[in-house]
């Protein structure tokens, strides 16, 4: 059986709720140029690393054929996630464009 989640424990976890920036990308035109898979790729590689060394917590590549190509949670700050995401390889070539969005979460939340 479930305990209901009482006021006071909605409060203790609102209280532990930190900082965190949501990256949504996007992809241009230049995403159906020759050569756009490799630069793909490469960003893909770059995504793994951040990830690797946590200064990326989440990475969801988006392949429904929308507008959006990807949603990642970042630990900084929206001013240190943008110096990030302006190096990125596919944001370099054009291939990819991105918004960012101060968010809040909940330290230890992952995906099952």
């Amino acid at each position: 059986m479930t305990t209901s989640m009482t006021d006071e424990m909605m409060r203790v976890q609102i209280a532990n709720a930190r900082a965190y920036t949501l990256v949504i990308l996007h992809p241009t035109a230049k995403r159906q140029d020759p050569g756009a898979d490799q630069v793909v790729w490469e960003h893909g590689r770059r995504n793994l690393e951040l990830r690797r060394d946590r200064r990326l917590s989440i990475v969801c590549p988006v392949r429904d054929g929308s507008n959006v190509c990807g949603i990642y949670v970042f630990p900084g700050t929206p001013e240190e996630t943008g110096v990030i995401m302006d190096d990125d390889p596919g944001v370099k070539a054009g291939v990819f464009t991105y918004e960012v969005h101060a968010c809040r979460g909940f330290p230890g939340d992952h995906l099952p």
